[in-house]
């Protein structure tokens, strides 16, 4: 795996490493590498270098660094100079960079193929709200359906839409789910499926608008969602559904769409429920929804995010059914 080193001025390092963990799971083979105020380059450069010495390989190393020039800069370039058929720099360090360069170490072998997928996501990390100061990039063509509105009936693709991950959040839409869930399944669509939020004007536009670039976010109740699983229309499109309960599972399984596993992400607490672990609390109609889904042969995969070992729901649901006997 390709080892990636955090290289900034002051503790900027250590904290997007942090979030960078909080949103996409720990993480082997990366070091946060600061340069104190009271340091010089040479101590920079020795943090590089045992940094490098504790991974797994050093034939692979990107350096993230925070500023072109810099020192953190100079001194990375320093030790790259010894190596330069594979290992890579790449400066203007944010959060949306770091994130595809977690994301596509799952993929890709080599420094310089990640350096190179980082940088456009880094770019357009960057936005500007009110969206009228941002500068308009050349009007892209939509690929995923032909342009126009397609006559009911018309076949796409093989007629089905595909399901590249269908998650239980009552977050709903947040940055997990933008970046390491989206990373790792690669949709075309995000489908939020909740009748309340899609009464929710404000709630379906801060949705949208949250959709990371590439993919559109829509905001649906289950009946419409029921409804698009058998539009032929649909069948290039592949889709990240998000539910905040399992009930709107149980009732879009109940309707025809075609589910196989369930990603379960978290749910919040709330009056009348327990909590069963640190990001999942249960009531009384979540259990029996879960049994019912268990029965039409659903899967469940227990995870917050893609790097995370999923836990095992049998126990959780065993802990929740005892622990709402108790109350």
């Amino acid at each position: 795996m390709v080892g990636i080193i955090l290289a900034t001025h002051g503790e900027f390092a250590e904290g997007i490493l942090q979030s960078g963990t909080m949103i996409f799971g720990e993480q082997e083979n990366v070091k946060a590498i600061t340069l104190m105020p009271s340091e010089g380059p040479d101590d920079i450069r020795a943090k590089m270098e045992a940094a490098i010495a504790s991974f797994d390989s050093q034939d692979e190393v990107l350096f993230l660094v925070d500023l072109w020039g810099g020192t953190p800069f100079n001194q990375a370039n320093g030790l790259y100079e010894d190596h330069k058929d594979k290992w890579a720099i790449v400066a203007g360090l944010n959060l949306p960079m770091l994130i595809e360069a977690f994301a596509s170490r799952f993929s890709m072998n080599s420094a310089q193929e990640i350096a190179k997928a980082i940088l456009t996501p880094g770019q357009e990390g960057v936005r500007i709200k009110p969206e009228e100061l941002q500068p308009q990039p050349q009007e892209a063509v939509d690929s995923e359906q032909p342009s126009g509105e397609l006559a009911p009936g018309t076949v796409v693709g093989d007629g089905k839409i595909k399901f590249v991950l269908a998650r239980i959040d009552s977050r709903l839409l947040h940055g997990q789910v933008a970046t390491a869930w989206t990373k790792s399944t690669n949709p075309t669509r995000i489908i939020v499926v909740s009748d309340a939020v899609s009464k929710d004007d404000l709630r379906k536009k801060l949705i949208e608008q949250a959709a990371p670039p590439g993919v559109k976010a829509n905001v649906i109740p289950v009946d419409k969602m029921i409804e698009i699983s058998k539009d032929p229309r649909f069948g290039n499109t592949k889709a990240l559904l998000l539910f905040e309960n399992p009930q709107d599972v149980l009732r879009a399984v109940e309707g025809g769409v075609e589910i196989e596993q369930v990603n379960v992400g978290s749910m919040a607490h709330s009056v009348g429920k327990v909590v069963v672990s640190k990001v999942l609390a249960m009531g009384q109609e979540d259990v029996e929804a879960f049994d019912k889904l268990k029965e039409k042969g659903i899967k469940f995969d227990v995870r917050k995010v893609p790097n995370d070992s999923s836990a095992n729901m049998e126990d959780i649901i065993k802990k929740a059914k005892a622990e709402l006997k108790a109350q």
